[in-house]
């Protein structure tokens, strides 16, 4: 359990610095971005998040905001993780969670 739980908090570390170097990547290179090498591969890395992001927000909210609602989304997932891993330690043990 443990395992699982260092691995999805793993994923989700990720790709919030991902969502958070394409954010970054977006106020810098002004008008240029699409051609930006390093932008491009954070749109490739990010995709899954920004898709299900797409998916489980309503049609009212714009394509450029999707990755706001993304990391919005990993940062309460990871979140979420943490602190199961957190009750898992306790439940078990803090000796054998190291």
């Amino acid at each position: 359990m443990l395992l699982f739980l260092n691995i999805a908090q793993l994923l989700l570390y990720i790709g919030g610095l991902a969502l958070i170097g394409q954010g970054l990547l977006f106020i810098l290179s002004g008008q240029k971005r699409e051609t930006n090498l390093f932008y491009q591969l954070f749109q490739i890395m990010n995709k899954p998040w920004t898709s299900i992001a797409r998916f489980i927000s309503p049609k009212q909210i714009a394509d450029h905001q999707i990755p706001f609602v993304a990391l919005c989304m990993v940062a309460i997932l990871y979140i979420a993780v943490t602190l199961a891993k957190i009750e898992h330690c306790v439940s078990v043990g803090i000796e054998l969670c190291q």
